[in-house]
């Protein structure tokens, strides 16, 4: 069983896969570190867990944060293999909220935060049916993509 966090924005969105197919979703609108350990306590009682994926860039920093630690203890008390993508993979590659009025726009020359132009359109995150052609990571650190204040 694989189970796959995107916690950037909100709803919080968990999915349990087994064989590569969504049999089960979560989704909750409250805090990260209320909810995550809540729903993974149901998760860990209900199914045998081989490996979690999480989203680690770009959105909110502290759910990003809160994930991490979160998911990162929980793999090496659990011995679960953790994997890492970015966000855009589950929004259709849409513009994620950065800070105010701006924005994370990956594009061809990778992500850039800016103000959005008129032609962007937005699409709300979601869980796959399948775990397929999606790029995941070992490098599970979160990536900040913010410049330095």
């Amino acid at each position: 069983m694989e189970v796959l966090v995107i916690s950037i924005s909100k709803p919080l969105l968990v999915g349990i896969y087994e064989n590569k197919k969504l049999i089960k979703s979560y989704e909750n609108d409250g805090v990260t570190s209320d909810v995550l350990p809540l729903i993974f306590e149901n998760i860990l009682n209900e199914y045998k867990i081989n490996r979690i994926y999480y989203v680690n860039t770009p959105g909110s920093y502290m759910a990003i944060k809160v994930a991490y630690v979160f998911l990162k203890t929980l793999s090496i008390t659990k011995n679960i293999e953790l994997k890492s993508c970015s966000g855009f993979e589950f929004n259709g590659n849409s513009p994620i909220k950065a800070l105010g009025k701006k924005y994370f726009i990956n594009d061809e020359n990778g992500i850039k935060v800016d103000f959005l132009d008129n032609k962007s359109t937005m699409s709300d995150f979601k869980l796959p049916d399948l775990l397929e052609n999606i790029n995941f990571s070992d490098e599970t650190l979160p990536i900040y993509n913010l410049p330095a204040v």
